[in-house]
C-alpha cells in the first residue's frame, strides 16, 4: 500500500475510533442522553475529520519529502477514514438502548484497534501481543478517563449550569 494512503488509513482509523469512543463515553456518563451522544458523534465525525486531515496535510508538507499528489492522498484518506470510523458508532447508538450501545461501541472499537494493531505488528515483524496490548491499553485509558471526566462534569456543573 502506498505510504500516503497507509498514513491516512492508520491515523484516520485509530483517531476516529479512540476520539469517538472517548467522546461517547464522556457524554454518556455526563448526560445519559442519546441525543447528546448522537450529536457528539456526528459533530466529531465532521469537525475532527477535517481537523485531522488538515493536520496530516500540514505535517506531510512540512516534511518536504512528498509530492503534492501524495500529500492530497494522505489528506483525503485521513478525512474519509476518520469520518467513516467515527460515523460507524452511530449505528449501535441509533438501534440499541444507550447504555448497551456504549458497551457495544467500546467492544467494537477495541476490536477494531486490536485488529489494526495486529496488522501493524505483522508488517513490522514485531511481537503481535506487545503492540496490540500497548495500543489497547492506551484506548482503554482514554475510555476510563473520559468516563470519570463525564461523571465529574455532571456532578460539578449539572445543577444549573
Amino acid at each position: 500500500m502506498k505510504h500516503s494512503l497507509k498514513t491516512g488509513l492508520t491515523f484516520g482509523a485509530t483517531s476516529g475510533i479512540i476520539t469517538t469512543l472517548g467522546l461517547m463515553v464522556g457524554l454518556h456518563s455526563g448526560t445519559h442522553s442519546r441525543l447528546v451522544v448522537m450529536g457528539g458523534i456526528i459533530t466529531i465525525a465532521i469537525a475532527d475529520a477535517f481537523s485531522d486531515a488538515l493536520g496530516i496535510h500540514v505535517s506531510e508538507e512540512a516534511e518536504n519529502k512528498h509530492t503534492k499528489n501524495e500529500i492530497w492522498e494522505s489528506t483525503v484518506s485521513t478525512f474519509l477514514c476518520k469520518f467513516v470510523f467515527a460515523f460507524l458508532f452511530i449505528i449501535p447508538v441509533y438501534f440499541l438502548e444507550l447504555t448497551t450501545a456504549i458497551l457495544v461501541s467500546v467492544l467494537m472499537g477495541l476490536l477494531m484497534v486490536g485488529a489494526l494493531s495486529y496488522r501493524i505488528a505483522i508488517e513490522q515483524e514485531e511481537k503481535n501481543w506487545k503492540i496490540v496490548l500497548e495500543h489497547l491499553i492506551i484506548a482503554v485509558t482514554v475510555i476510563i478517563i473520559t468516563h470519570f471526566v463525564g461523571d465529574w462534569v455532571s456532578t460539578t456543573f449539572g445543577n444549573g449550569y
